[in-house]
C-alpha cells in the first residue's frame, strides 16, 4: 500500500511541503486547509506538474474535509496566523493554540496512528497543544525546528568557507527563537571541528546570524516570512519516518528527565524511524552549553505556562 501523508495549511509553508513529498515520491499528498478552493487549486497545479517533474504521486486538496486524511502515516500541521502588527502574544498564542486544537482533535479521529510533525509556531508550545489534542504516544508528536535551525548554520558556515554545504555538519538545540543553541564544538567540515577552520569570533557571528535567521528573512520579504526552508525540514523529517531510516536529526521532543529536563517539548538529537521518536540521543555537553540548553528550557516553560493560563 502507498504511504499517505496529509498536510495541514495549504499556504506557503504546506504547500512547499506538499510539492517536495510529492516530487521525491514519498507518499500521495493530502492538502487541508480552511480557504474554499486553495487546497484544491494547489493540488491540481501540483498534479499538473508531474508529468514534467515526472513523478506518480497523487496531490488532493480539500477544504475543511478531515476524511480524506484517513489513515495518513504523518500528518504535518503548518497551520496557524503569523503575528500581526499590534498582536500580543497572548493574542497569537491563544488563537494558534485553538487553531491546533480544532485539528489535531479532527486528525485523531481519523488517523489514529498518525505521526504528527508540527510547524505552527510559537513551535515549542504547539507541540504540547498537539499531544494533549491528540491524547498519542509523546514519541508520535515531534516538533519541526532543529532541522530548519541547523540548516540555516550550516549553509551560513559554507558560505563563509565557500564550500560545500554537503561537507557541512551542525546541529542546533534548545527552543526555536532566540534562546536556541548552536553547537559549535560538535559542528565540523568534512571531518574537521569547525573551530579549526575559524576563529572564535566568527563562529560567534555565525551562531548570532543563526538565532535570527527566520527574522532576517522576514525582514528581506517585508511581507510573510521564510518557507522553502521549513518545508524541506519537515519533508526530510517525514521521509526519514516513511522509510524507516533511523536517522539521527535535531527534533523538538517531549523530554522525560533527558538532559535534566522533564515534561518539556525542546530541540535535541533523536533518532527517527518508523515509530517516530525511537531514541534520544543523550551528548555531553559543557557547563556554557547545559546552561545554555535550561536557559532556551526555561523560555519554553514560559510559553507553556502562558499556555496554561489561558486556559484557565
Amino acid at each position: 500500500m502507498r504511504k499517505k501523508v496529509t498536510v495541514v495549511g495549504a499556504g506557503n509553508v504546506g504547500a512547499t511541503a506538499a510539492m517536495r513529498l510529492a516530487e521525491k515520491e514519498l507518499a500521495d499528498v493530502v492538502l487541508i486547509d480552511v480557504l474554499d478552493g486553495v487546497p484544491a487549486g494547489k493540488a491540481l497545479d501540483l498534479m499538473e506538474a508531474a508529468p514534467v517533474e515526472k513523478h506518480d504521486s497523487k496531490v488532493t486538496g480539500v477544504t475543511g474535509d478531515y476524511s480524506a486524511a484517513k489513515d495518513s502515516d504523518i500528518v504535518i500541521i503548518t497551520a496557524g496566523i503569523p503575528r500581526k502588527p499590534g498582536m500580543s502574544r497572548d493574542d497569537l498564542l491563544n488563537t494558534n493554540m485553538g487553531i491546533m486544537k480544532s485539528v489535531v482533535t479532527e486528525i485523531a479521529k481519523v488517523a489514529p496512528n498518525s505521526i504528527l510533525i508540527i510547524v505552527s509556531n510559537p513551535l515549542d508550545a504547539m507541540c504540547h497543544v498537539a499531544l494533549d489534542a491528540s491524547n498519542f504516544p509523546k514519541e508520535r508528536v515531534i516538533g519541526m525546528a532543529g532541522v530548519l535551525d541547523s540548516a540555516r548554520f550550516r549553509t551560513f558556515i559554507a558560505m563563509e568557507l565557500n564550500v560545500s554545504v554537503e561537507n557541512v555538519q551542525a546541529f542546533v538545540l534548545g527552543g526555536h527563537g532566540d534562546s536556541m543553541v548552536p553547537l559549535p564544538r560538535y559542528s565540523s567540515v568534512a571531518g574537521i571541528p569547525l573551530p579549526d577552520l575559524m576563529d572564535a569570533d566568527k563562529i560567534e557571528d555565525l551562531v548570532e546570524r543563526t538565532r535570527n535567521g527566520g527574522a532576517e528573512i522576514v525582514g528581506l520579504l517585508k511581507t510573510g516570512s521564510a518557507y522553502y526552508a521549513p518545508a524541506s525540514s519537515a519533508v526530510e523529517m517525514a521521509e526519514a519516518i516513511l522509510k524507516d531510516k533511523k536517522k539521527i536529526l535535531p527534533c523538538a521532543a517531549c523530554l522525560k528527565g533527558e538532559y535534566g529536563i522533564n515534561d518539556l517539548f525542546i530541540g535535541v538529537p533523536v533518532k527517527l524511524g518508523e515509530k517516530g521518536v525511537e531514541d534520544i540521543i543523550e551528548i555531553k555537553l559543557t557547563e556554557e552549553e547545559d546552561n545554555s540548553l535550561k536557559n532556551s528550557a526555561a523560555a519554553v516553560q514560559g510559553l507553556v505556562d502562558d499556555l496554561k493560563r489561558l486556559t484557565e
